[in-house]
């Protein structure tokens, strides 16, 4: 491509993009990917969805039939550019044997002291909930580990205050034994999930006891 058919097209996409930015945002996306894609330029809005992100090669433009605003920016024609770079991810350790005075509450929830990974910033440790940023499928595993306790347990994993799985733990041999369970939940927006102790006590203690999530992807 010659320097003036560059600089004629270059002009071209400024007047276009002039002419969507008075008219509707979410076309200018749409539209910006679409001629952009003919240099081989593309751009992103960020996870924020502020300030577009410039990337260089292809970009993907996702026709959705179920438009939504979660992910992504989608046109009135129901074409959606989707953020790739929006991930989700947290791991929770326990460090301690000391029981915190809220496990004595009516609740129940079983705390985490120590974040060992938590990407997006969307699992609060001092409630040790875990809420979610979008609609998707999630994939969520546990092991609550109890210290010289015969009793057995039960753990539930709660979701919105509803138990979804169990695990329990209870041979009265061992000194630690761990109540152990995972699964893939289908989540909306704003979800809450949280690990509770339905029975049984955790006196002894439960450290090392771990509770971590993912996004395994969008919808």
């Amino acid at each position: 491509m010659s320097v003036e058919e560059r600089e004629r097209d270059e002009s071209v996409f400024r007047s276009s993009t002039v002419m969507l930015r008075a008219r509707e945002p979410g076309s200018l996306a749409v539209l910006a990917s679409t001629l952009l894609l003919g240099f081989g330029v593309a751009f992103s809005l960020g996870q924020n969805d502020t300030e577009p992100v410039v990337l260089e090669g292809k970009c993907l433009v996702v026709c959705d039939s179920n438009p939504s605003a979660e992910g992504g920016v989608t046109s009135s024609f129901g074409i959606s550019v989707r953020a790739a770079g929006a991930k989700v991810a947290f791991s929770a350790v326990r460090g301690t044997n000391h029981e915190p005075s809220e496990m004595s509450n009516k609740s129940m929830t079983i705390y985490f002291d120590q974040v060992l990974v938590n990407i997006g910033n969307h699992f609060d440790l001092k409630a040790s909930v875990f809420q979610a940023p979008r609609r998707g499928i999630y994939s969520f595993s546990f092991h609550v580990v109890k210290v010289y306790n015969r009793q057995t347990i039960q753990v539930n994993l709660m979701h919105n205050e509803y138990p979804i799985i169990s695990a329990f733990a209870g041979d009265q041999d061992v000194t630690r034994e761990a109540a152990s369970n995972g699964v893939l939940l289908h989540l909306e927006r704003e979800d809450r999930l949280y690990l509770k102790l339905e029975r049984g006590n955790l006196m002894g203690g439960w450290k090392y006891s771990t509770f971590s999530g993912f996004l395994v992807f969008p919808l």
